[in-house]
């Protein structure tokens, strides 16, 4: 039996993604005299002075702040909304659920842009702008339809006889969420969390639109310092390296549901 000789496909597209990765770390750690004098694959004097830069301004370190807590409240919300809305699209049926289902994913597929204006003005009325939970709804539009959607599908996928079982054994709505559902769905409830965190840490107009200075997200800190006359590309390489960290987290506390997750339910 001949063995198999692996595909080069994969690896030459992780080499793709590689490449833009590692030239953002090596532009971290160099200087602008040294990138503007000459081209190099690797920094000739490596350097810490931008994320030194970035830790000693409260200006910067901050904006990962200011994000992180946007971010949290935002996948807070989302899945706590959608997981009774999944429960109710999987387990009943009534007028236009199948209508309104679909209706749903069209509002995740709006741009961000149509929005921003309508946004601004309700959160000014209601004198929300410049705060994190202005941000954390305002993504909320954009990932409650995909939550409802992955996570419709993993509590569709639990057959009913469990529910018609835990009522027979004297469980309340409630205590079958917490004592069964949610013990059954939580590689769902882990692909839907990183779907929403994601969305939430790289989206940009919304969180520089709807924030000033109090809440404003290191993203809009970024596109402002990148927007001079002479911008400091080795600060926001660093700046960009420190932003991949939280997902890269994400991903490895939470790899084992992830891993579940993705190949099971519906993921769009």
């Amino acid at each position: 039996m001949t063995q198999r000789r692996p595909s080069l496909i994969p690896i030459l597209y992780a080499l793709f993604i590689a490449v833009p990765l590692y030239w953002l770390l090596v532009m971290s750690l160099k200087t602008n005299a040294e990138i503007g004098s000459r081209f190099a694959a690797w920094p000739q004097v490596p350097t810490l002075e931008n994320f030194a830069v970035i830790f000693s301004d409260p200006a910067w370190y901050l904006g990962y702040v200011n994000a992180l807590i946007y971010v949290l409240m935002n996948v807070a919300i989302s899945v706590g909304v959608a997981i009774p809305a999944a429960f109710a699209f999987a387990r009943y049926r009534f007028f236009g659920s199948r209508a309104l289902f679909f209706v749903l994913l069209t509002f995740r597929m709006m741009a961000p842009a149509i929005l921003l204006v309508p946004f601004v003005q309700i959160f000014s009325d209601l004198g929300l702008i410049d705060t994190h939970i202005a941000v954390a709804v305002a993504h909320c539009f954009f990932n409650v339809p995909i939550a409802v959607w992955i996570l419709e599908g993993f509590i569709s996928a639990i057959p009913r006889e469990i529910d018609e079982s835990a009522r027979i054994d004297g469980y309340s709505l409630l205590g079958y969420f917490r004592r069964i559902l949610l013990p059954l769905i939580a590689p769902g409830i882990a692909v839907t969390a990183f779907f929403c965190f994601m969305f939430s840490w790289v989206e940009v107009l919304l969180a520089n639109g709807l924030t000033v200075v109090a809440a404003k997200p290191i993203n809009g800190i970024m596109s402002r310092a990148g927007s001079v006359n002479i911008a400091d590309i080795p600060l926001l390489a660093a700046a960009g390296v420190l932003g991949l960290i939280p997902g890269l987290l994400l991903i490895v506390f939470m790899r084992r549901h992830l891993a579940r997750g993705f190949s099971m339910g519906r993921v769009v």
